[in-house]
């Protein structure tokens, strides 16, 4: 098999499943994982898949007529007004003496700065939220452990999973939302997400109503294990209806000065 039919495998494989390791790929295709790792460089190269974190994904430009998913540098100077209203709606639920997860993200980074100074424990794999923590805050900081993915911008060891800190609530936010649940590109954040879940009483998640209109692949998480989202006032009446089926309860955060 030559590059061009090992190309056209790995592609026609990503129509049918979202993420695929270097090892999937290397038992697809029965080569060595040197020749794989190299495929996965020039589909990246060329626009046609994406490099991530263990292997490749589909690129979200072969999904006609969606918003795409950006990374964290790009996405945190968009719709800041309603993120830091959604963030203080959100610093609203939480009390003095809370252990809470906040995740990585830039709305989550906007809770972050507005809870730097209570009295509170907070676990966070977001580096950038670590750093605003460590120089502003005064709140007990635990950080995840393991290596920095600078994209998109965690904190995490592939070897611990879930963390030894157990949250009344974990926040996080998401890059799109569907009937399916929470949907990210990156693999690396869907294995993440999953693990936090499991150590928080309520998962709260923070989104804007663009979200709604951003369809990544991979589901990291369905709605049913969403207690709360926060949103703000542009959330759609189909949208709405969405979430109550799914049983999750909506707090709409009002921009221009109230919550």
């Amino acid at each position: 098999m030559n590059d061009t039919e090992r190309h056209k495998a790995i592609i026609d494989l990503l129509r049918e499943t979202p993420f695929a390791s270097v090892r999937d790929l290397q038992e697809h295709l029965g080569v060595s994982p040197a020749t794989i790792r190299r495929d996965i460089d020039k589909l990246h190269d060329l626009g046609r898949a994406r490099k991530v974190y263990g292997g490749i994904s589909a690129s979200e430009a072969a999904d006609s007529g969606r918003l795409s998913a950006k990374p964290y540098d790009e996405n945190r100077d968009i719709a800041v007004e309603a993120k830091r209203a959604i963030a203080a709606t959100a610093a609203g639920l939480v009390r003095d003496g809370d252990s809470i997860i906040v995740h990585a993200g830039s709305t989550c980074y906007q809770l972050g700065i507005l809870l730097a100074q209570r009295n509170l424990r907070i676990w966070t794999n977001s580096m950038p939220l670590a750093a605003h923590l460590g120089e502003h805050g005064t709140c007990q900081l635990s950080l995840a452990g393991g290596e920095l993915y600078r994209e998109p911008g965690i904190i995490h060891d592939s070897a611990a999973g879930s963390p030894a800190f157990f949250a009344s609530r974990f926040f996080l936010g998401t890059q799109g939302i569907s009937s399916k649940g929470l949907l990210e590109s990156h693999p690396l954040l869907v294995k993440v997400i999953g693990e936090l879940s499991a150590c928080a009483d309520e998962i709260v998640l923070l989104a804007d109503s663009r979200k709604f209109s951003i369809q990544p692949r991979n589901v990291a998480l369905p709605l049913s294990r969403i207690g709360t989202i926060i949103t703000d006032d542009g959330l759609t009446d189909a949208a709405a209806r969405m979430l109550e089926d799914a049983g999750v309860t909506i707090l709409i955060a009002r921009t221009g000065g109230t919550s």
